[in-house]
């Protein structure tokens, strides 16, 4: 009898101590490089929502934009045998990670959800590899925008939105003539790409832009119109600030949200950071494609690639993926992000008038044909064609190169020594 009541006792005791312990949370490591006020609210969509679903997010931020200083962190990781579940990646950076192996098999959640029939071609092409779904898209970015603040091209006398280059300029030159800084720019190369981006599609168009900077044509990329690119790079030059050198991109937003700049030439996701300030379009500032760029748009689109993090993280890992592309996440997150969905059957009910633009602009360049990738984010060429266009753009762009024509033959060296 009194082996059994100390067996009850026992057993009792057991019981108590399982009940008591905490269900141990399914978890998600999550690396990416979304640092600004707008990018974080847009991330806490995406976090909330899995954190409803029992998912614990771990946050491992890289600030410096574009993924630079992020793939390095990365890399060291992944090397070192311990990756995150999830990160961040972008276009050839993407793709080049498949070719490693590292990456989650996502195949059979985007059959149960039917990814293929709501996702776009242009964003399938780094989101699926040989028939393998290797990442869940969240947002389509445009990168040819033009921010403006609204009461600043007033009082500097600019009345209407600019549609040509030249309009664009003059435009940019009174608002620099009555005090202001006439283009709000951070001096980092991935910034100086991203204009670049709209320079090269205001200039030559969408066909001169794929032949040049997608397929690496030598004749489109040693023509007459490579050196006016850089001509045109020149003369932006000369609408920055002195300060310009090192700024974050999300700063030079904030001269333009501020009142200290007229304009800023940065790609969608700046509308993030308007929206994070409580302003809104055609009442305190304007949005519009690069003068020159209508009918054509550069896009990049965000994912996120979920590694081999061991069988004890695939649950966490389905979850965040299948939220990712859930239709209520999409839209509220890039109602914060400033992009648009990553699928093609959601509503632009909730968008604001730069997002409906967006919208309307990206259908109707997949359709004509004039929507190309991204040079600056890692859409048009693999990492190390873009990197060494990186050097000829910021060297050309900070006083390094010689002036335009140096540039240009450099732009044809990268072809030549690849």
């Amino acid at each position: 009898m009194k082996k059994m009541y100390i067996k009850k006792l026992m057993l009792s005791a057991a019981l108590s101590f399982s009940v008591s312990l905490p269900a141990i949370a399914s978890e998600v490591e999550v690396l990416h490089f979304w640092t600004s006020g707008g990018e974080g609210q847009a991330l806490n969509v995406l976090k909330d929502n899995l954190e409803k679903e029992g998912v614990n997010w771990k946050d491992m931020p890289v600030a410096g934009g574009g993924g630079g200083d992020a793939m390095t962190t990365l890399r060291a990781r992944v090397t070192s045998g311990n990756p995150p579940s999830a990160a961040l990646l972008m276009g050839f950076d993407l793709l080049d990670w498949a070719d490693l192996g590292v990456l989650s098999n996502l195949n059979s959640l985007a059959e149960k959800e039917n990814w293929d029939a709501v996702v776009p071609d242009a964003v399938k092409k780094f989101t699926k590899v040989d028939g393998k779904w290797i990442a869940a898209p969240l947002a389509m970015h445009s990168i040819n925008w033009v921010w403006a603040n609204k009461e600043v091209l007033e009082k500097s006398g600019v009345n209407k939105e600019p549609r040509t280059w030249d309009e664009f300029i003059a435009a940019a030159e009174k608002v620099k003539k009555a005090g202001y800084t006439a283009l709000a720019h951070g001096g980092q190369a991935w910034q100086e790409a991203t204009v670049f981006d709209s320079v090269v599609l205001a200039t030559g168009g969408a066909e001169y832009y794929r032949k040049a900077f997608i397929d690496l044509d030598s004749d489109a990329l040693a023509s007459p119109t490579m050196l006016r690119i850089f001509q045109r790079m020149s003369q932006l030059r000369g609408l920055v600030d002195d300060n310009f050198s090192g700024r974050d991109w999300n700063v030079a937003s904030s001269m333009v949200i501020s009142g200290k700049a007229g304009f800023q030439i940065m790609g969608d996701w700046a509308k993030g950071e308007f929206a994070n300030a409580n302003k809104e379009p055609n009442v305190d500032y304007l949005c519009f494609p690069m003068p020159g760029t209508a009918g054509s748009v550069s896009f990049l689109s965000n994912q996120f690639a979920m590694f081999d993090a061991g069988k004890d993280k695939r649950a966490a890992q389905l979850k965040m993926a299948s939220l990712s592309l859930d239709p209520k996440v999409q839209v509220e997150f890039n109602l914060f992000k400033g992009a648009v969905p990553a699928r093609t059957d959601l509503s632009n009910e909730k968008f604001d008038t730069c997002a409906k633009r967006a919208l309307r602009d990206i259908t109707y360049a997949n359709k004509a044909n004039t929507l190309v990738g991204s040079i600056a984010h890692g859409h048009a060429v693999p990492a190390a064609i873009k990197n060494a266009f990186y050097d000829v753009i910021t060297n050309h762009f900070n006083g390094q190169l010689s002036d335009a024509e140096a540039a240009a033959e450099m732009i044809v060296a990268v072809k030549v020594n690849k």
